[in-house]
């Protein structure tokens, strides 16, 4: 519908291009516009009258509104927090009474600070979360699970959400995941030494980026534990510590033995807990016998020097590397008498200067300007150049060891520690949730923790918490053009709205301003170049046609005017001279706008 009414337009502006104003083509073109966006808007209309739901005049767009309520979740679940019930919370988490071991008794208690409160910005109606108010101090709180879970032929998987509300200079913000046992049967002992299963999650000090996975495995043959600690991401996560946004962590091990690792719902690590560990969960079978020792006479060199080459006579090992150019000369205006730096001239002594104190007061030496004109001052020495005879120290040239046996390693004996874990999933249970941590920076926040051994309620619980936030932050940090986009690919029909009503005008208002502009200037050079002659040219005729009445009326008024003076002539009995009236009223008539001459025009004091 829009191209018949451009058609229509061109064909209107042609004819009269040339002599279109611009202020006019200007309005013309906004006018154009305004038809394009009705026609298409009544045609959109027409074609989603069917599916469309119209609203009236009186009635605004409601914009979406993105409501949060508690989750509740389904399925089997050991444990869930969103902190949205404070009373809840004080009954169900339990701040630690202990102290941080190996460090000073001064700094060991945990007195950092905890508070249930809203996010900084940004949040979501009702919903709270878990905060660490204090910077460098030692903080400990940890709740029980419902129930502990166990490790058998259901995967673990553990989620929460972190806010680093000021960003992050150095500390942790992980969880770790008690063991069950004594040391957990009371929470309020919870300290650094309480054994946990496994720790995860982001921790940072200066440009080391970390997202902690380690789990401590139980020797099975002596029932020691150790740490073993997972592969890091080889994807970058510095975002994360600076950008003061929830981000959700996901990890999930499952019975096979493997890991996953996500990011908000973006895998950043996986692998195997047999082969992405370190140290691995399995020793060596066979390691180098501790009391075997390399015997004396084992020779490790690889290269010697040739036992049998001599030093040449000529070899000099003294010269030296630099000599005097000895074609050098010294320049003629070269002034070796004179010093290269003299005491200042316009120095003064300070008044406040004790001779007896500060000892005898001499000037300050500066470079001597006489020296800056001339080739240089002082003594004169030959400028340095390198020793065509510099050899250096000599060294006998290197040869093949025929001695050599190659780098000694003990013999390999079997591994008196050897053991094989093929089943490390298999962890001890886990029966409390804990957050020990230190950080410089305060105001971190926790939410929305939970673990389950079912991957679809970890999911539900995301969409029903950290997408929920995640999207309101998007809707409130978007801005006007960015939603125009993305509603112009909902309904990709609007690009050929775009290209009618904003490209096509640019194009016409280029070439028709543009066009008309330099048209414009060269018809005003041509008028200038004829105007400079007295030649009349039709634009003259046209232009000058009202000016033409205007000094035929003059003319007129001169000739009464001496009709006048006739009369009083003839009164008088003087001549006339008849034959110049005539003249001057055939001028008009032959050379159309020529002024007359001027004897024959009247002064400007007789009219």
């Amino acid at each position: 519908m829009c191209t018949p009414i451009f058609m229509f337009c061109w064909c209107q502006i042609k004819p009269n291009f040339k002599i279109m104003n611009k202020r006019l083509l200007s309005c013309f073109i906004v006018g154009v516009v305004f038809l394009s966006l009705a026609a298409v808007s009544q045609s959109e209309n027409e074609d989603d009258d069917d599916a469309a739901v119209v609203a009236t005049e009186e009635e605004d767009p409601v914009e979406e509104d993105i409501i949060y309520r508690s989750p509740i979740p389904s399925g089997n679940v050991y444990f869930a927090e969103h902190f949205d019930d404070i009373n809840q919370f004080s009954k169900k988490w339990i701040l630690s009474e202990a102290k941080k071991h190996d460090v000073d008794d001064d700094i060991a208690k945990y007195d950092g600070k905890w508070e249930v409160e809203v996010p900084q910005k940004n949040g979501l109606t009702g919903d709270l979360g878990l905060v660490l108010k204090s910077k460098a101090k030692h903080a400990a709180i940890s709740a029980h699970l419902d129930r502990p879970f166990k490790f058998t032929v259901k995967p673990l998987i553990v989620q929460y959400e972190v806010t680093l509300q000021e960003g992050q200079e150095c500390g942790g913000a992980y969880l770790k995941l008690l063991s069950h046992g004594k040391h957990t049967a009371d929470l309020r002992h919870f300290n650094n030494k309480t054994p946990y299963t496994i720790m995860f999650g982001p921790d940072k000090c200066g440009n080391d980026h970390k997202l902690h996975f380690i789990f401590r495995h139980k020797n099975p043959l002596n029932g020691t534990f150790s740490e073993k600690h997972c592969k890091k991401p080889k994807e970058r996560l510095e975002e994360p510590f600076k950008d003061k946004l929830p981000h959700l962590y996901t990890l999930v091990v499952r019975p096979d033995n493997t890991f996953t690792v996500k990011l908000d719902h973006k895998i950043v690590n996986e692998g195997s807990l047999l082969d992405d560990f370190t140290p691995p969960v399995n020793p060596p079978p066979e390691i180098g016998d501790p009391d075997d020792t390399k015997p004396s006479d084992w020779d490790e060199r690889e290269k010697i020097s040739d036992p049998e080459a001599r030093k040449p006579d000529d070899w000099d090992e003294d010269a030296p590397a630099m000599i005097p150019d000895p074609a050098a000369t010294k320049p003629v205006s070269w002034l070796e008498d004179e010093p290269q730096m003299i005491p200042d001239p316009n120095a003064e002594k300070p008044d406040d200067w004790d001779s007896d104190m500060d000892g005898d007061w001499e000037a300050p030496l500066i470079p001597n300007p006489i020296c800056e004109s001339d080739a240089g001052c002082g003594p004169w020495e030959p400028p340095q150049i390198n020793n065509p005879d510099y050899k250096g120290k000599w060294r006998a040239p290197l040869i093949d060891n025929p001695n050599y046996k190659g780098r000694w390693n003990p013999r390999r004996i079997p591994n008196p520690d050897f053991f094989e874990d093929k089943d490390p999933f298999r962890m001890t249970d886990i029966a409390a949730v804990g957050l020990e941590l230190w950080s410089i920076s305060n105001l971190i926040l926790f939410d929305n923790i939970i673990i389950t051994d079912d991957q679809t309620v970890a999911e539900t619980w995301a969409s029903e918490t950290f997408d929920l936030k995640r999207r309101k932050l998007d809707k409130d940090g978007e801005s006007l053009f960015s939603r125009l986009v993305t509603y112009t690919n909902e309904h990709p029909w609007l690009w050929a709205v775009y290209v009618i009503v904003i490209g096509l005008p640019i194009v016409l208002v280029l070439v028709f301003c543009c066009g008309s502009s330099n048209q414009e200037r060269e018809e005003q050079r041509r008028v200038a170049e004829a105007k400079k002659t007295d030649a009349v040219s039709p634009d003259d005729v046209d232009e000058q046609a009202p000016a033409k009445a205007t000094k035929s009326k003059s003319q007129l008024e001169v000739q009464e005017e001496e009709e006048e003076e006739e009369a009083a002539a003839e009164a008088s009995g003087g001549e006339l001279d008849t034959e110049t009236p005539k003249a001057e009223e055939a001028v008009p008539e032959v050379a159309g706008d020529v002024p007359s001459s001027p004897k024959k025009r009247p002064s400007r004091k007789e009219e």
